[in-house]
C-alpha cells in the first residue's frame, strides 16, 4: 500500500485521483477540528492513519492523559489501529514545535520505554515510534542500538523513516541506510516513511525539510522492503507543497519502485 501525508493544501484536491491507498494526518491537528474531510476520504476508500508530534516521549513532564484520551476517541471514530509519534522530545512546559534528540544511554532506554508502555496502556493498543533526524547528540550507545533497545523493552513497533536514516548518515558519517535496514528487526516495523531533504550551507548539514522528491536510493530501498516484507510506504511532503500533478508523478514513481 502507498500513502501520503495529508496537508491543508490538499483539501481542495481530488485525492481519489492520486495513486494512494491511505493518508496520514497529524493527530493533534484534528482533535478540535471538523473531521468531515477525513470521513470523506474514508468514504472514497482512502483509510486514515494517525501520526503525532507532541506526545513528548523523550521529555520529562507527565504524559498528557486528556490528550491520550482524545487520541483514543479519534482512533475509534476513524476506525484506525495506527498511532505513532517520534522517539524524541517536543517540550515539557511548552510545546517547542520541533523535535529534539534523546540522550543515547541505557538509563534513557529504561525511562523512555516506560513512558511508551504507559501510552500503550492508556490507548489499549500497540503504538509505533519513529526514528528521527538529529543534528547534535551525545551518549554511550549508537543510534541503532538505542532504538532497538527501546522497541524491545517497550514492546512497541517502529515507524521506520528511511529518509531520516539517510540524513543522519550524511551528516554524521555513521550507519548507512542498507546497514541500518539489515540490522533492524523488520518484524517490528509498522510501515515506512520516505521524504526528501536539502543541504543548508548555513549549517553545513543536510536538513530534513520534507520539501524535495525522494532520493532514488531511498525510494529503491522502500520498494525492496515493500516487496520483500509487505511494508506500506508513506511519502511525506510538508514544506513547499508541490502541485497535485507533481505529487502524483512522485507517488507513481514510488509505486514503480515497489513493483520492479
Amino acid at each position: 500500500m502507498l500513502g501520503v501525508g495529508y496537508r491543508k493544501e490538499m483539501h481542495t484536491w481530488d485525492m481519489a485521483g492520486l495513486p494512494i491507498d491511505f493518508v496520514e494526518v497529524v493527530a493533534e491537528n484534528w482533535l478540535r477540528r471538523d473531521r468531515q474531510a477525513l470521513h470523506d476520504l474514508i468514504c472514497q476508500g482512502i483509510s486514515v492513519r494517525l501520526h503525532a508530534v507532541s506526545l513528548n516521549l523523550g521529555g520529562t513532564s507527565a504524559l498528557n492523559k486528556a490528550y491520550l484520551a482524545s487520541v483514543r476517541q479519534l482512533m475509534d471514530e476513524l476506525q484506525t489501529p495506527f498511532f505513532s509519534d517520534h522517539l524524541a522530545a517536543s517540550g515539557d512546559a511548552h510545546q517547542l514545535y520541533d523535535l529534539f534528540p534523546i540522550e543515547l544511554t541505557q538509563a534513557e532506554v529504561i525511562r523512555v520505554s516506560d513512558r511508551i508502555q504507559e501510552v500503550q496502556e492508556r490507548l489499549a493498543c500497540r503504538i509505533a515510534v519513529e526514528n528521527t533526524t538529529w543534528y547534535t547528540n551525545r551518549g554511550s550507545m549508537d543510534e541503532l542500538e538505542f532504538i532497538s533497545a527501546v522497541i524491545e523493552r517497550a514492546d512497541c513497533n517502529l515507524l521506520l523513516d528511511l529518509n531520516n536514516v539517510a540524513v543522519n548518515h550524511k551528516n554524521h558519517g555513521l550507519i548507512s541506510l542498507p546497514d541500518f535496514v539489515s540490522r533492524i528487526d523488520i518484524s517490528k516495523v509498522s510501515y515506512l516513511h520516505v521524504a526528501g531533504h536539502e543541504f543548508d550551507a548555513r549549517f553545513g548539514m543536510f536538513i530534513d525539510t520534507h520539501s524535495q522528491p525522494v532520493e532514488p536510493d531511498t525510494a529503491l530501498m522502500a520498494g525492496q522492503l515493500q516487496q520483500s516484507h509487505g511494508l506500506d510506504v508513506l511519502m511525506e511532503w510538508d514544506n513547499d507543497i508541490p502541485t497535485e500533478e507533481v505529487l502524483q508523478r512522485e507517488l507513481s514513481c514510488l509505486r514503480h519502485f515497489s513493483t520492479t
